[in-house]
């Protein structure tokens, strides 16, 4: 499942950057490599374009703040590409991630890049849709809206009437606006917070990848922002599923398992491959973060699972298409 660390050093195409897979939907890899003296696992994700919760999941038993030196650590570069149509920008917020396809000259090959975010906690939900870039805005002032003036005023401090451009300036050197209104994409001086919950509902990027991107990315590109937390990739012959932690704090549920199972289902092509349904239900359970493989290796010396729970959920199928399946509609 793991690369060795030399493998970095064969890599051709900058890091979260990948040539769309000719056939399935799945693109990088998982690696490891190993912790410098001082470096914490967020300086480590960082250089590697992992965001917060990837890191923390992969690697659940080493110390996010003082890892030791020569400790061996996963990272997680294995990605799914959202079910949705590959054109501009496509932002998962179960998934803390973005995803840019750019457009390409003729004879350029097709790629995807992508890049770990921060999105709004608890009461400041990111809101899902299909929209646009309005504008694109290099050292930003920061009008503070009414919340955090609120705030300010009750914890005794002066409201911040405008914050300019510099090291106080949350939105950081670059921001891009959408067509909803208070709602942008842009840097931070707090780059720990990439890849969590932790915004008041703007898209939060690392200063180096939305730099990155801003001189790219054209006003009036489509911008689709999803909630799937539950994802379905095919590579070759295996089928594999995708988890994460769904924005309610619920586990995923039936309504996530029933689109998994449609996901499984839309191809012909992959509806013909086996699937072992018991690693599906541990991945829903699990919030894995990882893609997990739905099918063991002919050497693999496992048991299926009994499928009578699966014929059960399959007897729902008719209620599927009522559910809220978090996609574009």
């Amino acid at each position: 499942m793991c690369l060795p660390v030399a493998a970095m050093a064969e890599e051709e195409w900058p890091r979260g950057h990948y040539p769309l897979p000719e056939s399935g939907n799945m693109v990088g890899e998982v690696y490891r490599v190993e912790t410098r003296e001082g470096q914490t696992l967020l300086d480590i994700g960082r250089e590697h374009n992992i965001g917060y919760e990837e890191m923390r999941n992969a690697n659940p038993d080493v110390s996010l703040w003082a890892p030791d030196p020569g400790t061996e650590v996963v990272i997680p570069a294995r990605y799914i590409l959202p079910p949705t149509q590959r054109q501009g920008v496509v932002i998962n917020l179960s998934e803390l991630r973005l995803y840019y396809y750019p457009d390409v000259a003729e004879g350029e090959t097709p790629r995807v890049e992508t890049y770990p975010i921060g999105i709004g906690r608890e009461g400041f939900n990111t809101p899902l849709g299909v929209t646009e870039t309005t504008m694109k805005l290099k050292d930003p002032a920061w009008y503070p809206p009414e919340s955090v003036r609120q705030e300010a005023r009750e914890n005794g401090e002066p409201p911040p009437e405008v914050v300019p451009p510099g090291p106080d300036n949350p939105l950081g050197q670059h921001a891009i606006l959408l067509d909803i209104p208070g709602y942008l994409i842009h840097g931070t001086n707090r780059p720990d917070g990439i890849g969590m919950r932790a915004s008041r509902g703007c898209i939060r990027m690392m200063p180096e990848t939305i730099e990155a991107l801003f001189s790219r990315i054209d006003v009036g590109e489509r911008v689709n922002i999803i909630d799937m937390p539950v994802k379905v990739g095919q590579e070759g012959e295996r089928l594999y599923v995708q988890s994460f932690k769904p924005l309610d704090e619920q586990e995923n549920g039936m309504g996530d398992l029933l689109e998994a199972l449609h996901q499984l289902q839309e191809t012909e092509a992959a509806s013909q491959i086996p699937v072992d349904y018991a690693r599906l239900r541990e991945s829903l359970e699990s919030s894995s973060w990882q893609p997990v493989a739905l099918a063991p290796r002919p050497d693999d010396a496992i048991e299926p699972e009994p499928l009578q729970w699966f014929d059960e959920i399959l007897a729902m199928r008719p209620w599927h298409d009522q559910l809220d399946t978090r996609q574009e509609g």
